[in-house]
């Protein structure tokens, strides 16, 4: 097995809780997204924050940050937060925890190939077969949604 693919089965099954645990924890905090978000926050402050901190203090290696991968990385974490607000604005408004998770979970891949593609552009056009799969990722998030349990 790939040393990676126990950490993408670790993202997975995350992101794939995710949704339905913060529409839990918004329910139970008076259906206040906001207040939900804040709590977000303060779980990624301990996650995000204190274990890599301590693991970067322990081996001291801060002359790895570059002005470039900060501004990167940055940018990437906000965008992440920003994605986790569009998830709470829209369970707040009407939004169900099995509705909105296969339109994020089908749609931001694509966007992600797409992205990825302008930071590094391909040497050759894509396969044909690339659109067939960006359509049956919109197939199987339709068929995820017409056929969900209610």
């Amino acid at each position: 097995m790939s040393k990676w693919l126990p950490f993408v089965l670790l993202t997975v099954l995350s992101w794939g809780t995710y949704i339905p645990t913060l529409h839990k924890g918004q329910v139970a905090l008076g259906n206040s997204g906001i207040h939900a978000f804040l709590m977000v926050g303060v779980a990624y402050l301990l996650v995000a924050i204190a274990i890599p901190g301590g693991m970067i203090a322990r081996a001291g290696s801060w002359d790895v940050f570059t002005s470039s991968g900060v501004g990167f990385t940055i940018a990437a974490g906000t965008l992440g937060a920003l994605g986790a607000l569009g998830i709470v604005l829209a369970l707040v408004n009407g939004g169900r925890p099995n509705v909105v998770p296969p339109l994020v979970f089908a749609g931001a891949p694509v966007v992600s190939v797409f992205v990825a593609a302008l930071y590094n552009p391909p040497q050759q056009s894509p396969s044909p077969i690339f659109y067939i799969g960006i359509l049956m990722a919109a197939v199987g998030a339709g068929l995820v949604l017409a056929y969900r349990p209610h």
